[in-house]
């Protein structure tokens, strides 16, 4: 894999990359707003076609939509995403209530997610804080020394047909229907698990009546698992990738893991748009609270942003295959190398 090495030699502090990066960091309620209706017209647009195709063609033909439609709900999901980050807006409850408003299409509890998601930015390439907001990986050593039917488990989970087949479902569509496995006494992600499945009821209960809970859910889901699978893959390919970062916590450092632990995913324009440029994740890393929309401005203007590990999509697809971290060699191994 052609990768170039992140970390500049004389690294600045969080201190100063804050103060580097914080023209980047305000959103505008006019490209905010755009986005949002843009966004969602497409997406609503893409539901409009399978409607069509269904009823003209056939649901086959309609399902063909599935996957044009479900990257523009990751492209909803990113923006939820944003508002989790608080870089949608500048005031906190509105990303808040909008953040939960497109939870709904995302099957997603929005606060349960977000303090998810904050804890993996706090901890992500931590090997002693692993376990919150990432995909679980061992290091060589662990895994040899596990019993044989639990490294037999540890290779099923990261097998690329469970990770993005079995995953997505099981994560978006019943995983987060659950208020367990929660940090201890964090009862608001309970509540937004449960807010959220009830408010999720009165969606289907209203589908119902006026569409027909059949004709809802055999578009929705598709649409979801489609975006999911692309989310995850996503995920995958920005951290799980040969030179990423793991450090034990004393050893550990935020931007080294952000810089040095998060790749620049190079798409074509159109793809970064669908996914709204969280390709450039190392910047999403080291300055959470700048919007998707600036990403690529500040990749173009700050050059240390640009030595990075670049990774295309022709090399994205070795990264399916890695599985451990090596504490001596510092890469990630696929379970062939490691043996």
């Amino acid at each position: 894999m052609s990768e170039q090495q992140c970390a500049p030699k004389a690294q600045p502090s969080i201190v100063d990359w804050n103060q580097i990066l914080r023209p980047y960091a305000n959103p505008t309620a006019a490209r905010s707003l755009t986005q949002l209706l843009v966004t969602l017209g497409c997406l609503a647009a893409g539901f409009a076609g399978m409607v069509v195709l269904d009823e003209f063609v056939g649901y086959w033909a309609a399902l063909a939509l599935a996957v044009p439609t479900g990257l523009f709900m990751v492209r909803v999901f990113i923006i939820q995403h944003d508002c989790g980050h608080y870089s949608f807006f500048r005031q906190r409850w509105a990303c808040d209530w909008l953040g939960r408003v497109l939870g709904l299409l995302t099957l997603t509890p929005y606060m349960w997610w977000k303090r998810d998601h904050d804890w993996h930015h706090a901890t992500s390439g931590d090997l002693s804080r692993r376990g919150y907001g990432d995909i679980d990986t061992l290091t060589v050593r662990e895994y040899k020394a596990l019993p044989g039917w639990r490294r037999f488990a540890y290779r099923l989970y990261r097998h690329p047909l469970v990770l993005l087949g079995v995953g997505p479902f099981y994560q978006f569509v019943i995983r987060h229907r659950l208020p367990v496995g929660l940090r201890k006494a964090d009862r608001l992600s309970a509540w937004s698990i449960l807010g959220t499945n009830v408010a999720l009821v009165g969606v289907l209960i209203g589908a119902e009546a006026t569409f027909g809970l059949w004709k809802v859910s055999s578009f929705w889901l598709p649409v979801v698992l489609v975006a999911a699978t692309a989310g995850v893959w996503m995920f995958l390919i920005q951290h799980q990738f040969r030179e990423t970062y793991w450090a034990q916590h004393e050893k550990w450092d935020f931007a080294t893991a952000a810089l040095r632990g998060c790749s620049y995913y190079k798409l074509p324009r159109p793809l970064e748009w669908l996914t709204g440029w969280i390709g450039y994740h190392h910047i999403h890393h080291l300055a959470s609270r700048i919007p998707n929309y600036h990403l690529r401005r500040c990749f173009v203007e700050v050059e240390a942003m640009r030595q990075v590990s670049v990774i295309t999509i022709r090399e994205s697809f070795k990264c399916a295959r890695l599985a451990l971290w090596d504490e001596d060699s510092q890469r990630l191994l696929t379970f062939r190398e490691a043996a």
